[in-house]
């Protein structure tokens, strides 16, 4: 089996690099597409991938195809590949808003996968929600799934409309999490910390409550409650958490996302 990974983009050589560690293919079966001189040089350092720069010279040549490019790119490089694409290739796609569908037509193929990985891919610790076209088999998914495993972990959803809400939360959702940490540490300097002492603080605070959720059933409100005592510390800020809304104005954050996500799609 011979992979192809067009875009040489992060979460383009996350994935190739991740697939490259699985037991599914074997060294120099990763092709690596890209019209950046720099991004190929790049690739070309990697002893195990073959840097491409011509879609003549990979597509026919691969089993599955992982479109790693920006959506504003997909146009143009479809028409280039259609004619160079055949029925029995499994193309696998992280283009945001771009649907199942859209890449069909505009290929004449039927062996689609769409995901919305997120930024901890880089680290294998990333979640990649997928779904499929009907065409594609059991045995196929399977193959699927593990590749996109080689990043952390997958999940199948029913379809496209959980693809644009997995968007809204996973996709989306690292950079909630920075935006939390970010205000956390300026707090902390603000309080007197020294910069890397809030780092540190913050950092293992975070690392700790998710290891301690993911360990345990209990859910985050019976954490809270463990953490927060009547008249407490952690109980004031709570309570100015809750005085300001900031549980809606975070759901109102991933919805934003999410209909984001819906709206692209309405471009493809």
């Amino acid at each position: 089996m011979k992979v192809l990974v067009i875009g040489a983009g992060n979460m383009g050589l996350t994935y190739a690099t991740g697939m490259s560690k699985s037991k599914l293919l074997k060294k120099r079966n990763i092709m690596v597409l890209d019209k950046s001189k720099e991004k190929l040089e790049e690739v070309g350092k990697i002893a195990y991938f073959d840097a491409m720069d011509k879609v003549e010279d990979c597509v026919p040549q691969a089993d599955i195809i992982f479109l790693a490019v920006k959506p504003y790119h997909a146009e143009d490089l479809f028409k280039r590949m259609k004619s160079l694409v055949n029925p029995e290739q499994l193309f696998i796609s992280i283009m945001a808003g771009v649907t199942i569908n859209y890449i069909q037509e505009s290929l004449g193929i039927k062996k689609v996968v769409r995901a919305m990985p997120n930024l901890p891919a880089q680290v294998g610790k990333g979640l990649t929600s997928y779904v499929s076209a009907e065409e594609v088999s059991r045995l196929e998914l399977f193959m699927v799934e593990g590749l996109l495993d080689t990043t952390g972990k997958s999940l199948r959803v029913k379809n496209e409309k959980f693809i644009d809400a997995s968007t809204g939360i996973s996709g989306s959702g690292p950079a909630y999490v920075f935006y939390f940490m970010q205000s956390m540490m300026e707090a902390a300097l603000q309080m007197g910390f020294s910069e890397n002492v809030s780092k540190v603080l913050v950092s293992q605070t975070f690392t700790g409550a998710v290891e301690l959720f993911n360990q345990n059933n209990l859910n985050p409100d019976t954490w809270m409650e463990r953490v927060a005592s009547k008249g407490g510390t952690t109980r004031a800020a709570l309570d100015s958490m809750e005085d300001n809304n900031v549980n809606e104005l975070i759901k109102e954050a991933a919805f934003a996302a999410f209909g984001r996500a819906v709206e692209l799609g309405e471009e493809y």
